[in-house]
């Protein structure tokens, strides 16, 4: 369970106040710093939220450009609507870069909906000339415009937002052209080297992914920067970040999907008859692609087992009684949950006993739940 988030206003009335005094009339600078006197005495309190810290420096900043008794300087004014706002764009995108490999700037931005020209004019204005006063102002109205929209509104109302407008693009692609390239090292040996750094890459493009998804599960949360700048405490029974389980979670079911852990055709599911295990082709095809996803994310296994376990069990969302269950096909996956079991082993040694006691009580507890039932109704 994640701790209650602490928010600076008593009432959702307060923020609402603000709202009004920053967006009822673009000329009313009164208004403003009304609005910019109560975030102050917030701040003064406690963490604001990096949407409040955001919107408070580019209001100064307005407030100073429209001031009739300060004699600031443009250039000192120009200095501070560059400074909100790329201040504005590095702490919606900062904490979004996540995975093991970089993502640009504007890819996370256009994930979020961010105005493109707003990531231009932060780079300009921090590595070239700084932006034209013009310009800046333009800018920093653009900039309160998204966050009313994306921070104030569904803050004030959350009822009113609509669902996710971020597509996440398919991971089917990247898994066929893994799949596709390890079939060909697997029947000829000879081309690992060859092929190398094309696995490498796919690699990469399925971790790109899983950045990618969680900037898109954070988005679906409608938390996008609007944690504090203290980071929360996550769950003791995880050390997993929250946006990083959902990313994880909907890859597991990518690999689930026929066709990836489980082949296509019911043919090539041809199980060992000794041991309880996925086909050994399965398991030759999928074994690096698994190993190199453990490495980078210690609970990735862990997660996958869960899945697995979701999916078999009744309470699945997609279990219809009616409909007849494709057998093989849960046996497949379900020697796949052996599998992990049986791989955590060979793990870090500081933490494999660990993790497959935890995989191994988390398989049991899921399965005997359901098990349990038919026992004692037999005993009715």
């Amino acid at each position: 369970m994640r701790l209650p988030r602490r928010v600076p206003w008593a009432s959702l009335s307060e923020l609402e106040q603000i709202c009004a005094w920053i967006y009822s009339d673009e000329n009313d600078i009164d208004a403003k710093i009304l609005a910019i006197n109560r975030l102050s005495a917030w701040k003064a309190t406690t963490c604001l939220p990096h949407a409040l810290e955001s919107a408070l420096s580019i209001l100064v900043a307005i407030a100073q450009d429209n001031s009739h008794t300060c004699s600031t300087s443009s250039l000192s004014i120009r200095q501070s609507y560059a400074t909100a706002i790329i201040r504005l764009v590095n702490g919606l995108v900062d904490p979004l870069q996540l995975g093991a490999f970089a993502r640009s700037i504007a890819s996370i931005a256009n994930q979020l909906g961010l105005p493109s020209w707003l990531v231009e004019l932060r780079h300009a204005a921090t590595h070239e000339d700084l932006p034209s006063l013009v310009l800046l102002r333009d800018a920093a109205w653009e900039s309160m415009t998204w966050l009313l929209h994306n921070y104030f509104l569904p803050t004030i109302n959350p009822t009113t937002v609509t669902e996710n407008r971020t597509n996440l693009r398919s991971l089917e692609p990247a898994l066929k052209q893994y799949k596709k390239l390890l079939k060909i090292t697997l029947r000829d040996a000879s081309l690992r080297m060859r092929y190398k750094t094309d696995i490498l890459s796919v690699l990469k493009d399925i971790e790109r992914w899983i950045a990618e998804a969680q900037v898109t599960g954070n988005v679906a949360a409608r938390e996008i920067g609007w944690e504090t700048t203290s980071s929360e405490v996550l769950s003791s029974s995880s050390q997993v970040d929250p946006k990083e389980r959902w990313a994880l979670e909907r890859l597991c079911d990518a690999l689930l999907a026929k066709g990836s852990l489980v082949p296509l055709s019911k043919k090539k599911r041809d199980f060992p008859q000794d041991t309880f295990l996925p086909p050994k082709f399965s398991v030759q095809l999928w074994t690096p692609l698994l190993q190199h996803l453990q490495n980078l994310h210690s609970e990735f296994y862990l997660i996958l087992a869960g899945r697995i376990a979701s999916t078999l069990l009744p309470e699945n969302e997609n279990f219809d009684e009616d409909v007849q269950r494709d057998s093989s096909y849960d046996i497949c996956i379900a020697r796949w949950a052996k599998w992990i079991v049986e791989v955590s082993s060979g793990c870090d040694s500081t933490t494999s006993h660990d993790l497959r006691r935890e995989i191994t009580v988390m398989l049991m507890q899921s399965f005997g739940h359901v098990w349990s039932v038919p026992n004692q109704q037999r005993k009715m």
